[in-house]
C-alpha cells in the first residue's frame, strides 16, 4: 500500500472522522489534501509536520499559523488539528465544541484530526488534566483568528466595515444589506490561503463564558456510533497488509539479565522471524498462535541471572529505609508549635501500588516503507514518542510518524513506547509490519505502576482544638497536592524521594490520591482529639472559598448532621476534601461494615466538584462518575502484590478491580464557577473517596484506617 491515505468513498471518509489516517510516514501536499478533504489549496503541512523537526513544538513555538490548527472546505465544513490524544476522557468532544464555538458553528460541522505527528501541531502530552486549561484556548484562538480572517475577507468583498457584519451558522452577514456569504464560498479564495498562512495572534478575542453556545452545552463524542457499534479501530485493532504478529521475550523476574539463549527451534519454524538485538529478544509470526509457539521454544532454552529483590511484604520498611531526605518547605516553627500545644498527634499512612489496568493494553503496530517508519500506538504522546524511535533507530525524526487512534483507556499509564519500539524493531528485522500486542499479564507486570506511598502526620491542638502544628512527609510518592488547604500557622511539608522496589510513573492525579488520603484521613483524627465535628473541624480552618463552598454543598445534599447521628457499628457516613489541578472536590459517603467477616460496601457517594466555567457539562459528569469508581478500587481492594521480583497478582482474577456489583449510588453536584477560567476535569475529583471511606469506618467502628486498600478488622470496638 502507497504513502497515500485512501478517501475515494463515502465510508471512507466517515472512517478519516473517526480514526487517524492509516498512511506511511510520507506526507506530501496531495496527501494532505486527500485527509483533509477538498479545500482552498495550501501546504499547510509546512506550518503542521515540520514545526516539529524544526524545535517548533509545545513550549517552543513561539507563534502558530492558523493554517496549523485549521482548514476550510468547500462544502462548508472545518478540519481542526490537535496533538492530544483522545484516550476515553472526551477530549475529542471538548475540542471540537471549542472550535464550534468560536467559528460560530454547529459542532457537526467540525471533523477533529487527532495525535498525528504528521499532520498536527505539538500540543503535548495529554496528561495533567492540561487540554481544559492549555489547548482547548490553544483551538479556540486558532478558530476565532479564522473566524476574524473570513468575517475580514467578506467585508473586503463587499466594501463595506467589518462593524456592521454578524458571523453565524458558518456564514458571514451584513446587516444593513442582509447578504450573506458561506465559509464554504469563502474557502476558494487565494487571499483566504494567504491569510491562514499567517500567525494565531496572541491576543485574539475569544467569545465570553456568559455568550457560549456550543461551549457550555452536552455535546457527545463525534465518533460515538463507531464506538458503540465496533466500527472504529482501536490501536489494537489496526491491521496493515501482510502483517505479522510479534512477541517479545520476558525476564520471568524484575532485574534479570539474559546470560544464554538457543534460537535454532524458533529459527527453524516455517514463515517465524526471529530477532535477537542486543538484550532485545522476539520473533514475528503470521499469526499470534504461530507466534506463542516460537516464543515459548525460545523460552525454554534461555538462562537468566537473577539478583534478589524486596517483596510486597517489606514493601514500608524498605521506602523507609531507603528514604533520601530532601528539602521540606517551612512556615512558622512546627517543633515550637509542636512543643506548646495542648495535644500533639503523631500518625503513619501506608499507600500500596496500584495498576492502572485500561480496558486495552499496550499495543502497536508498525511499518517501514524507504527508510521510513510508521506506527499506530496507544501512547499518551505522539511527538515524545516520535523523538523516541528517532533516537532508538538513528534515523532523522522527520523519517518517523507516530499514529494514535482513540484508545482504550490510559490513566496516566501510557507515558511510555515500549510497545512501539518493540513492534518498529521487529518489522524492520522482518521486512513487513508487524503488530505487538501486550498481553494482561505482561501490562501488569512490564508497565509502570502508582506509586506506593509511606506518609508521616503530626499535628498539634491548642487548648481550644485549634490546629497550630501541621507536620507532612510524604516517602516515594511524590509531592502532587501535599500543600495543606487548611489554616495551619507553622507548616512543614517534604516530599522524599526513596528506593523504590517497582516501575513506578504517573497515575490520575499523581500523587495527589495518596496526600489527600493521608491529610484527610489525619484531619479527622485531629477534629476527634479535639472533640470537634469532622465537618466543623474542617470549616473552622478552611480559608479557601472554592472548598469552602463545595464542602458545604456536599455535605448538605448529602445531609451530614442527620445522618451522621444514625451511625451504627455496622453502618457509618464520613468525609473529605481537597484540591488539585485548579479544581477543588468535596465527598460523603455511607458504607455498610460486616463486623464478622471484616468486610465493607460503600453504599452511596455524594461528591460536588468544581473546576470553573463548566465547557460541557455531560461529560464531565461522566468523568466524575468515573473518578468515584476508579477511586474505589485502590480504596477497597487493589495492591500490587510481589514477591522474589514477580508480580503474583497480574490478573484480573487475582487483581480485583470495580465490577458493577460494587456500585453504590451516586449523587454528583456540578458547580459552574464562572468567574476563574476552566480547569481539567479528569483527575481530581478521585483524590476525596479513599478518605471519605476511611473516615466512615472510623465514626461506626472506632478503628483508625491508615492503610490503603481499607481492610477493616473483624474485632473493632463500638
Amino acid at each position: 500500500m502507497s504513502a497515500e491515505v485512501a478517501t475515494k468513498t463515502r465510508e471512507a471518509r466517515r472512517s478519516q472522522r473517526s480514526n487517524p489516517p492509516e498512511a506511511g510516514a510520507a506526507v506530501t501536499r496531495r496527501t494532505f489534501v486527500q485527509v483533509l478533504g477538498a479545500g482552498f489549496l495550501i501546504t499547510v503541512t509546512e506550518g503542521v509536520s515540520l514545526a516539529q523537526r524544526r524545535g517548533a513544538g509545545r513550549g517552543g513555538r513561539s507563534a502558530e499559523a492558523v493554517a496549523a490548527r485549521l482548514h476550510v472546505h468547500r462544502d462548508g465544513t472545518i478540519t481542526v488539528m490537535t496533538g492530544k490524544v483522545e484516550e476515553g476522557q472526551g477530549s475529542r468532544a471538548q475540542l471540537t465544541q471549542a472550535a464550534a464555538e468560536e467559528l460560530r458553528v454547529d459542532a457537526a460541522k467540525i471533523r477533529l484530526v487527532m495525535a498525528d505527528t504528521a499532520l498536527v501541531p505539538d500540543d503535548g502530552m495529554t496528561a495533567g488534566s492540561r487540554t481544559t486549561p492549555s489547548t482547548v484556548p490553544a483551538v479556540r484562538q486558532g478558530a476565532a483568528a479564522a473566524r476574524q480572517i473570513l468575517t475580514r475577507l467578506a467585508a473586503r468583498r463587499w466594501n463595506v466595515d467589518e462593524v456592521g457584519l454578524d458571523v453565524r451558522d458558518g456564514a458571514v452577514a451584513h446587516r444593513a444589506t442582509q447578504r450573506t456569504v458561506g465559509y464554504a464560498e469563502l474557502a476558494g479564495s487565494e487571499d483566504l490561503a494567504e491569510a491562514f498562512q499567517r500567525s494565531i495572534p496572541p491576543d485574539v478575542a475569544l467569545t465570553p463564558v456568559d455568550q457560549w453556545e456550543v461551549m457550555g452545552t452536552s455535546v457527545a463524542r463525534p465518533n460515538l456510533r463507531d464506538l458503540v457499534t465496533g466500527a472504529h479501530r482501536y490501536p489494537s485493532d489496526i491491521t496493515r497488509p501482510g502483517m505479522l504478529y510479534g512477541r517479545v521475550l520476558r525476564a520471568p523476574r524484575y532485574g534479570a539479565t539474559l546470560e544464554a539463549i538457543d534460537l535454532s527451534a524458533a529459527e527453524a519454524m516455517d514463515d517465524v522471524v526471529v530477532v535477537r538485538e542486543g538484550p532485545f529478544v522476539g520473533v514475528a509470526a503470521p499469526s499470534r498462535y504461530r507466534a506463542r509457539q516460537a516464543l515459548r521454544a525460545m523460552a525454554a532454552t534461555a538462562v537468566w541471572k537473577t539478583v534478589p529483590q524486596p517483596s510486597s511484604r517489606e514493601l514500608f520498611s524498605h521506602l523507609k529505609k531507603h528514604v533520601r531526605t530532601g528539602r521540606p518547605r517551612t512556615t512558622g516553627s512546627v517543633e515550637a508549635a509542636l512543643a506548646g500545644a495542648s495535644k500533639v498527634l503523631s500518625e503513619t499512612y501506608e499507600v500500596a501500588y496500584v495498576q492502572h489496568a485500561p480496558m486495552e493494553p499496550r499495543a502497536a503496530a508498525a511499518e517501514w516503507n524507504d527508510g521510513k517508519l510508521t506506527v499506530w500506538a496507544g501512547i499518551d504522546y505522539p511527538q515524545r514518542i516520535q523523538g523516541d524511535l528517532s533516537r532508538a533507530f538513528g534515523i532523522p525524526v522527520e523519517r518517523v510518524r507516530v499514529i494514535v487512534p482513540d484508545m482504550g483507556g490510559g490513566f496516566g499509564g501510557k507515558h511510555t513506547g515500549e510497545a512501539a519500539e518493540e513492534a518498529a524493531r521487529l518489522a524492520r528485522a522482518a521486512g513487513r509490519p508487524v503488530a505487538v500486542h501486550w498481553s494482561r499479564v505482561e501490562e501488569f507486570t512490564w508497565a509502570y505502576f502508582r506509586p506506593a506511598a509511606l506518609i508521616e502526620c503530626r499535628g498539634g491542638l491548642d487548648e481550644g482544638g485549634t490546629l497550630v502544628a501541621w507536620d507532612f512527609t510524604n516517602i516515594n510518592a511524590g509531592g502532587a497536592a501535599i500543600d495543606t488547604p487548611y489554616d495551619v500557622g507553622s507548616t512543614r511539608i517534604l516530599s522524599a524521594a526513596s528506593d523504590s522496589p517497582l516501575r513506578q510513573g504517573a497515575y490520575r492525579c499523581l500523587a495527589a490520591t495518596a496526600n489527600n488520603f493521608a491529610r484527610e484521613s489525619f484531619m479527622d483524627e485531629l477534629a476527634a482529639a479535639a472533640g470537634a465535628d469532622p465537618l466543623e473541624f474542617r470549616l473552622a480552618h478552611l480559608r479557601n472559598p472554592r472548598i469552602r463552598k463545595v464542602l458545604e454543598l456536599a455535605a448538605a445534599r448529602f445531609d451530614w448532621p442527620a445522618r451522621r447521628k444514625k451511625v451504627t457499628p455496622e453502618l457509618g457516613v464520613g468525609l473529605a476534601c481537597g484540591t488539585e489541578k485548579n479544581s477543588v472536590v468535596a465527598a460523603c459517603v455511607e458504607v455498610a461494615i460486616d463486623r464478622e467477616r471484616g468486610e465493607l460496601r460503600v453504599r452511596e457517594v455524594c461528591e460536588a466538584f468544581e473546576c470553573g466555567p463548566i465547557q460541557n457539562p455531560g461529560n464531565l459528569l461522566s468523568q466524575v462518575h468515573g473518578c468515584i469508581m476508579m477511586g474505589l478500587g485502590p480504596a477497597l481492594r487493589e495492591a500490587i502484590e510481589f514477591e522474589d521480583g514477580r508480580i503474583l497478582n497480574p490478573r484480573f482474577s487475582e487483581y480485583r478491580v470495580p465490577r458493577f456489583e460494587d456500585l453504590p449510588k451516586i449523587d454528583v453536584h456540578l458547580v459552574n464557577n464562572t468567574e476563574i477560567p476552566s480547569a481539567g476535569a479528569g483527575e481530581t475529583p478521585i483524590i476525596a473517596v479513599a478518605p471519605a471511606i476511611a473516615n466512615a469506618v472510623f465514626l461506626a467502628t472506632g478503628e483508625r484506617i491508615r492503610r490503603m486498600p481499607i481492610r477493616p478488622s473483624r474485632s473493632t470496638r463500638a
